[in-house]
């Protein structure tokens, strides 16, 4: 996406409950926008039911033309995942307009971001996996230009022959990423032969982990105020001012948000395995994001679908310092008082309090062991 692309974004509105709200779903997918240098310049929703195969009304889709005559923009991106069809048919009625979707978005948010050689693997991965059901589609544009020089072929043929290319590299990145996951199996077979304990932390995107992991580790993590601006994991050991004679590990994992792509979550299994060999999860929130509760319940859902949920569990909430005020009393997140902890990771607050409770969750592991 280039500096300098204007966006409209196009979102469906639900009443479902559990679930970050419309709004609020609508101003994250802005931030994404940003988070990959575009520029929202308009928005627009609809109450459906369900999704149209055009994802949207026919009513809205007008409206989005007109729109395009006030409103100089040249890419729609909705606020779900798109089916193919949903995308080829959306693209024929709004042509010349580029169309992508949510998942395409944080998809080109990874690829930004990603820092490593295992990193960028797994977005390629993510990405490969995302075209390949779709790669129809992106020789539609050629058919509606009606002929002419550069617009020969390429047909069912070079389609074939892109999907079974797209299949290949899919295979070669899947071996590479395998030998990635078997180094990091190997690594925290040694790291528990060693007798330490590990804490990963865990939570929404941009609620502060690579800030709390620098100051509980002494390390120089990337920390900005920007959606996914760190995605490959890092384990540290906990510094020895807070030590207090344990062998405690602390590492750092891809932040969780709504609606996050199944082609990610499969592609970062090695990332995730992290969490899996974990022996505690510090779940950390942004107590001042107006749905910081449903995040909760959002990352949790999360955490139970890939299987961690299970895991002892300390409940990080971040960012008192913008409160002048704070009660937790008034906080309720079904959650053992003793596994709570209130913290500013900005300002340094009651971090010996979180330290106090970590250890004591990690000593009774040490004895159940």
């Amino acid at each position: 996406m280039s500096a300098v692309e204007k966006v409209l974004i196009a979102g469906i509105k639900s009443n479902n409950i559990n679930r970050i709200n419309s709004q609020t779903s609508i101003e994250e997918l802005e931030e994404l926008v940003k988070s990959v240098d575009g520029k929202v310049v308009g928005k627009i929703t609809q109450s459906l039911k369900n999704p149209t195969t055009h994802y949207l009304g026919k009513g809205k889709i007008d409206e989005i033309i007109d729109m395009k005559k006030s409103i100089n923009f040249s890419t729609l991106i909705c606020n779900d995942e798109l089916s193919p069809s949903q995308q080829k048919n959306l693209e024929q009625k709004l042509d010349p307009i580029k169309v992508i979707d949510r998942t395409a978005l944080i998809l080109d948010l990874f690829a930004k971001n990603a820092r490593t050689k295992e990193g960028r693997l797994q977005v390629e991965l993510a990405q490969h996996e995302y075209l390949l059901p779709r790669i129809a589609g992106q020789w539609s544009h050629l058919e509606r230009l009606g002929g002419g020089i550069g617009t020969r072929g390429p047909g069912e043929t070079q389609i074939e022959t892109d999907r079974r290319l797209i299949r290949n590299r899919i295979k070669v990145i899947k071996s590479q990423i395998e030998k990635v996951r078997k180094h990091r199996q190997n690594y925290r077979k040694n790291r528990n032969r060693s007798g330490f304990i590990t804490a990963s932390i865990i939570g929404y995107t941009n609620a502060g982990k690579s800030q709390l992991l620098n100051i509980l580790t002494n390390a120089n993590i990337q920390s900005q105020n920007r959606l996914f601006s760190t995605l490959d994991p890092t384990t540290r050991k906990l510094s020895g001012k807070y030590q207090m004679g344990k062998n405690i590990l602390l590492s750092d994992t891809v932040g969780f948000i709504d609606k996050l792509p199944t082609t990610l979550v499969a592609a970062f299994r090695a990332t995730l395995e992290e969490i899996n060999d974990a022996n505690v999860l510090i779940h950390l929130l942004d107590i001042s994001d107006k749905e910081f509760s449903n995040k909760f319940e959002t990352s949790n859902k999360i955490l139970k679908d890939l299987g961690y949920d299970k895991k002892p569990t300390l409940v990080v909430l971040n960012k008192i310092d913008k409160f002048k005020n704070w009660n937790n009393e008034l906080i309720n997140l079904n959650s053992n008082e003793n596994e709570t902890v209130f913290i500013s990771a900005l300002k340094k607050m009651n971090i010996e309090e979180l330290i106090i409770k970590l250890s004591y969750i990690t000593d009774k592991l040490r004895r159940v062991d």
